[in-house]
């Protein structure tokens, strides 16, 4: 048994729920957010008095894992509906620079050009003093955003320079160390 895939949502007041065919549809009641998302294989979807409640149709380990899965992907989208999902990545490194364009992400980070990211449609991004917020209503696509800006200037363990989560830990490390020439065979 699914400890998770058991659990009910309950919707907010402010939140619609209906099943399209294999879809199960969350919005919004001015209709303005909406997120849909796929029904797994070997799970039913049950909408009665303001609540969802999931079920397994056959009872083999793949099923169990859907059910569980649905379950939490449909809490994220009910989640994201009434409340945005926010990553926040620091930049750190000489002459590192961000701003928004339009619809377009303009990173200095150290190249001899600029680096230029297109941001998605349904993401906010807004840059302040070394911080770059990433904000939208899809879980899923506000982590895959926030991953791909930090790939281009991975943090430096050695310079502690590049691009970071807000709340990641970067080890510094040492680097080489001069020695004394007492520990050098003559020649």
């Amino acid at each position: 048994m699914s400890k998770i895939g058991k659990k009910l949502i309950v919707l907010p007041e402010n939140v619609l729920a209906k099943v399209e065919g294999d879809v199960l549809a969350i919005s919004s009641k001015d209709g303005k957010k909406v997120l849909k998302v796929k029904i797994l294989s070997s799970v039913e979807v049950k909408l009665e008095n303001n609540q969802i409640s999931f079920t397994v149709v056959k009872d083999d380990s793949q099923s169990r894992a859907n059910w569980g899965t649905m379950r939490a992907l449909t809490q994220n989208a009910v989640t994201g509906i009434t409340a945005d999902f926010k990553k926040v990545l620091e930049f750190q490194g000489v002459g590192f620079r961000a701003t928004v364009d339009g619809k377009v992400l303009v990173l200095n980070i150290g190249f001899s050009h600029p680096v230029k990211f297109d941001i998605p449609e349904g993401i906010t991004i807004i840059v302040e003093k070394g911080n770059i917020t990433i904000s939208g209503i899809d879980k899923y696509l506000v982590g895959q955003v926030a991953t791909k800006i930090r790939a281009f200037k991975k943090p430096n363990p050695y310079r502690g320079t590049g691009i970071k989560y807000k709340d990641e830990i970067v080890k510094k490390k040492a680097g080489k160390k001069a020695t004394s020439g007492a520990g050098t065979a003559a020649a």
